[in-house]
């Protein structure tokens, strides 16, 4: 398996500085600062950069384990909403939320909700991210 590599850029201090994040085959890049960090402040950060990857893999583990299961996604659409909180340690990655809305046809409600959650626990971003961060998923069928 290929690695995948991504690299950041910061310059000056931590309050006034900025700097810019980019994915390794230049997909993705963007800037970042303290306050589009940890205020409301344009361009991206860390913990949104970490919600894209868990939305992505999580989208792609639960169309898997529905084809596995004999049924074929029309979509998933995947949030994933990553809460960074001050505790005695610091500031820390928490939990994260996954709302996943399935557009599924021929599938019920109970087996749908049963493959988002082996998705949720086989997902390689979220077994990475388990040990320290509670996540807890919202799933849904497309009407």
């Amino acid at each position: 398996m290929p690695i995948r590599t991504a690299s950041a850029q910061w310059q000056g201090n931590l309050t006034e500085g900025s700097g810019t994040v980019r994915t390794g085959k230049g997909g993705l890049s963007g800037n970042y600062s303290f306050k589009s960090r940890f205020e409301e402040g344009e361009g991206t950060n860390p913990e949104e950069l970490i919600a894209a990857a868990h939305a992505g893999c999580f989208s792609m583990a639960f169309s898997k384990a529905l084809a596995d299961a004999g049924t074929t996604a029309t979509s998933v659409e995947t949030t994933a909403k990553v809460h960074l909180d001050k505790t005695d340690a610091g500031m820390t990655v928490t939990r994260i939320d996954l709302e996943t809305v399935g557009q599924v046809p021929g599938i019920d409600d109970a087996e749908f909700q049963k493959l988002a959650e082996a998705a949720k626990a086989n997902c390689p971003i979220s077994r990475l991210l388990s040990p320290g961060a509670e996540i807890t998923l919202s799933a849904r069928l497309a009407s």
